[in-house]
């Protein structure tokens, strides 16, 4: 019996019958952490709580407008281009196609054909610009976004020897912007409106429990805010504005060598953590350092690396020195909620891989850059934390020899931080998942140790037999919307973080019988902490799971010593995990502090605008193209805000001729197509998702969180039988009319029990329609998703895709518990829709065949749950369900045992080819989510 329905089913399959035709559980985001976090309740900082004042600084009262800001030109909002069309013009041509110039010229040269040819005359008005060289003129002049780089000559100005090199008398040059200006205009974005926080506050979930998600929530900003309140008179009602910054030296490859760079980027703190992952201007670069070049043997000279390295804290002192009065007087910002705010800036979280954690702190390489374990103990539990203070101490009181080999201090570096209040180096390090967890102890470490393990204990030849059934294992696991498709396994010569990201999904179960148990569970602890670690939002139970987790971790990773694969385990990056719970507590989640974000900037900061030059003394020629791009890209965002930006060019265009109603649309009958193609435009998220129109099958959804829903996709597909029986024979599903009757029967009488040989008794008769495919959204802001935290995934069912048969698994709510135990595993067979004759109502259906769990808990070596298919007799049931219960996709990965995969197994056929599957929760975020209640 179904809680509070008093139907009473025979057994348990007519139960599940039941609940799905009729108390289908409505797929829901509610339980997910990360959901929580957005209806939480908050706690603000009692003083420094960003009050909106005037323009004078005096407080507003309580729900007062923000005042007019005239940001575009009212005379004219394209200003400096004449109009829409030629603001598109060269937004399409600099910014989304990065045009070359020859392709400008084309362009233009086409524009005036074509008034050429509309007046049939060659007396025509032209284009605006004669050459791209006047395109990129215009450009300069928006000034919206105006934040140029300006060249700072460095020279060393000390003491020199007698014959000093040439690298200790060169000038070096420090491109930079005013770190002031950039702060002010990203403060200013409205598009950050709803991912801002003018205040430190703590953050709660319904029943109470502690949550950590952005900077602003954690304790560190709280406890600077406390800081602000007692040292700086008249800070009551003042913002705290932290600023993240990013340091990450990047390589652009060329054919006579390779050209380095070293861009420094810059965030406010007080936006987001999805704001600053997605693409906008929350992250900037600001600066690109120096970098001496030098012979290697230079390098290796100990002058040169205190020389390479007093320039480096020079440089970034520099770029802060345009913040520094705002560190101890409040001045008036301008806010993305519209409001101006009284501001104290502070420097906050860093972020940078272990190299550049070395220079920053100033330690010796191999020491830990926050606490004081020595390299041999790095998991030390007793070393106390690195401080200026502990550190001016040491220096005034040890030799230069035992800073060095006691306490890993270098003393003839001071780090930038050191003359800026508030701010500890130490302390403001953040932590790095993509090398410290994802590229360093997952890839750089396990992956290697396991294949180390192999060639130890099985000798050359069988560990390479076995490697490669490790690769093939990989090769074949099924497809998934966004998992990459290993297809020789994970033996490539060029990893990227990407690469290591898909390899964690789908590694456990290919090593799951190749390695001693312990090792299988060493990676299983790992992933789980990892996961947790990668969350937008993370719960004070989800620390202490991690906590647990990284216990057993640094238990089961004896293993690898155990066998003789491993002398020793204090590692930096291994060691930087034990400082990954204080981090979340003072920073947030790390999935907003990650070098992600800086690597993935140097695409559009560094690799792009490189490739745009000519590749001679190319980084003026980038810094200009990333300045152009920043106004260019800022002014399209404010035409976009005002609603200049509405349809196509053609029907804006059209508007400006014909007219426009009081509701903005066309008033000439003439424009109803126009109309039409903005409709389409509007509506083509809604579209099936084929590869001729989007590539991916998984990515962000623009606009604001939503309810999570699963919908069929907007066009049937028109080659299969509108009628039951037809469709039944089309397909060779002869249970789908069984099925399809249950179901139907079901939803009209759901007091009553199906009839036996239903398809004797009952018919239908009306039109059923299919569909390839459904549309899953969901709030997901861990994983690649629009401004709003929603994500987009495309649940396939079809016969050829892409030339091979592909029908997903999908989550499906059964109850209202937790993970596992409240969802079963189906397998999409088909995907319909019918209008019941017999109440008019419109129904989304899936039919499915089940994968039931083989146990009550996961399997105890790699933690997933395991399930197998459900066959009765050696056929395998079938059930319509609503489409309504589906949760999402769902990833199966076969048990494969200990012996070798067969050849005939691939990719396409996997899903029929075991007798048993785990359940990965590894797949995504949201996935892991969804199961981690277990």
């Amino acid at each position: 019996m179904y809680p509070g329905c008093k139907k009473v089913c025979r057994n348990a399959k007519g139960l599940k019958q039941h609940t799905n035709a009729i108390h289908p559980v409505l797929s829901s985001d509610e339980s997910d952490n990360e959901a929580q976090a957005s209806n939480s309740a908050k706690e603000v900082h009692p003083f420094l709580n960003g009050v909106p004042v005037d323009a004078d600084g005096v407080p507003l009262p309580p729900q007062a407008r923000p005042p007019p800001w005239g940001e575009l030109d009212p005379s004219n909002p394209w200003t400096p281009f004449e109009d829409r069309l030629g603001f598109e013009f060269a937004y399409h041509h600099y910014a989304d196609a990065q045009s070359s110039a020859a392709k400008i010229n084309k362009g233009l040269d086409f524009w005036v054909a074509a008034q050429i040819q509309a007046l049939k005359s060659a007396d025509v008005e032209g284009a605006p610009w004669d050459s791209a060289e006047a395109v990129y003129k215009t450009i300069d002049e928006i000034q919206q976004g105006n934040a140029p780089f300006t060249t700072v000559k460095i020279q060393y100005s000390g003491p020199l020897p007698e014959n000093p090199p040439a690298w200790m008398t060169q000038e070096y040059e420090l491109c930079v912007r005013d770190t002031r200006q950039v702060l002010h205009h990203q403060l200013a974005t409205t598009d950050f409106a709803s991912d801002f926080d003018p205040a430190p506050y703590r953050q709660y979930q319904p029943n109470g429990e502690r949550i950590w998600s952005n900077l602003m929530s954690a304790e560190w900003a709280w406890r600077k805010a406390d800081e602000i309140s007692k040292t700086i008179p008249g800070s009551r009602g003042v913002m705290v504005v932290p600023f993240v910054t990013g340091l990450d030296k990047t390589t652009v490859t060329v054919a006579t060598g390779h050209q380095e760079y070293h861009p420094f980027y810059f965030s406010p703190g007080n936006i987001s953590n999805v704001a600053r992952r997605g693409h906008g201007n929350g992250v900037i670069p600001v600066a690109f350092l120096p970098i001496a070049k030098v012979s290697k043997d230079d390098q290796k000279k100990k002058e040169f690396k205190r020389f390479a390295r007093q320039m480096y804290h020079a440089c970034i002192q520099y770029i802060f020195e345009p913040l520094r009065p705002g560190m101890s007087e409040p001045e008036i910002v301008r806010c993305p909620d519209g409001h101006l705010r009284r501001a104290i800036y502070t420097i906050g979280p860093v972020i940078a891989d272990y190299p550049e954690q070395v220079w920053l702190s100033g330690i010796v390489q191999g020491w830990c850059a926050k606490c004081m374990a020595r390299p041999e103990y790095l998991d030390d539990p007793d070393a106390g934390r690195r401080t200026h203070e502990l550190t001016d101490a040491l220096t005034e009181a040890r030799t230069p020899g035992i800073l060095w080999d006691e306490y890993g201090i270098r003393e003839d570096i001071v780090p930038f931080t050191h003359s800026f209040p508030r701010a500890d180096i130490h302390e403001l390090m953040a932590p790095d998942l993509l090398h410290q967890v994802i590229k360093g102890t997952f890839k750089d470490h396990l992956v290697e140790w396991v294949m180390q393990y192999l060639h130890q204990e099985h000798g050359e030849a069988r560990a390479v037999e076995i490697i490669t059934d490790i690769d093939r294992r990989i090769s074949a696991v099924p497809i998934f919307p966004g998992l990459r498709r290993f297809q020789d396994g994970r033996d490539f010569a060029q990893w990227t973080g990407d690469d290591s990201k898909a390899l964690m999904k789908v590694y456990l179960a290919a090593i799951a019988g190749h390695v001693p148990d312990e090792m299988v569970q060493c990676l299983s602890s790992f992933l789980e902490m990892c996961y947790i670690f990668r969350r937008n939002a993370i719960t004070i139970s989800a620390i202490e799971k991690a906590q647990e987790h990284l216990t057993r971790f640094h238990e089961l990773r004896e293993i690898f010593v155990e066998t003789g694969t491993r002398t020793h385990l204090s590692l930096p990056r291994q060691h930087a995990l034990s400082h990954f719970i204080p981090s979340i507590i003072d920073f947030g989640s790390p999935n907003g502090l990650c070098s992600t974000i800086t690597e993935s900037r140097h695409i559009t900061a560094v690799k792009e605008p490189w490739r745009r030059s000519n590749r001679y003394n190319a980084l003026s020629q980038m810094l200009l193209t990333i300045t152009r791009l920043d106004k260019i890209n800022t002014l399209y965002r404010l035409l976009s805000l005002n609603g200049h930006l509405e349809g196509t060019v053609s029907y804006g265009m059209a508007l400006l001729f014909h007219g426009i109603d009081g509701k903005g649309r066309a008033t000439n009958s003439d424009l109803e197509g126009y109309d039409a193609e903005l409709d389409d435009e509007e509506s083509a998220e809604n579209q099936e998702l084929t590869p001729a129109v989007m590539l991916r099958e998984i990515g962000p959804v623009p606009g604001p969180r939503l309810a999570s829903s699963v919908k069929l996709c907007s066009t049937h597909d028109r080659q299969y039988p509108r009628g039951l029986p037809e469709l039944a024979e089309y397909i060779g599903e002869p249970l789908l009319e069984t099925a399809f009757l249950t179901y139907l029967f079901t939803s009209r009488y759901p007091n009553r029990d199906p009839p036996p040989n239903i398809a004797d008794q009952m018919r239908f008769t009306a039109k059923v329609f299919v569909y390839h495919s459904a549309i899953a959204r969901y709030f997901a802001p861990s994983d690649a998703c629009g401004a709003g935290g929603m994500q987009r995934q495309t649940i396939r069912c079809n016969p050829s895709w892409r030339g091979k048969p592909r029908y997903d698994t999908v989550f499906v709510a059964q109850s209202d518990e937790p993970g596992m135990k409240g969802m079963m595993v189906g397998q999409v067979l088909l995907l319909f829709s019918f209008t019941d004759p017999h109440d008019l109502r419109t129904h989304s259906c899936a039919l499915v065949n089940w994968f039931e769990t083989v146990a009550e808990e996961p399997d105890p070596v790699t933690g997933m749950w395991v399930v197998e298919r459900e066959e009765v007799d050696g056929v395998r049931p079938l059930q319509v369900i609503d489409l309504r219960a589906v949760v999402r996709g769902a990833h199966l990965l076969p048990v494969y045992g200990d012996g070798y995969l067969p050849g005939w197994v691939s990719y396409t056929n996997s899903l029929d080819s075991f007798k048993q599957y785990f359940v990965n929760p590894y797949v995504d975020h949201h996935a892991h989510e969804l199961l981690s209640h277990r």
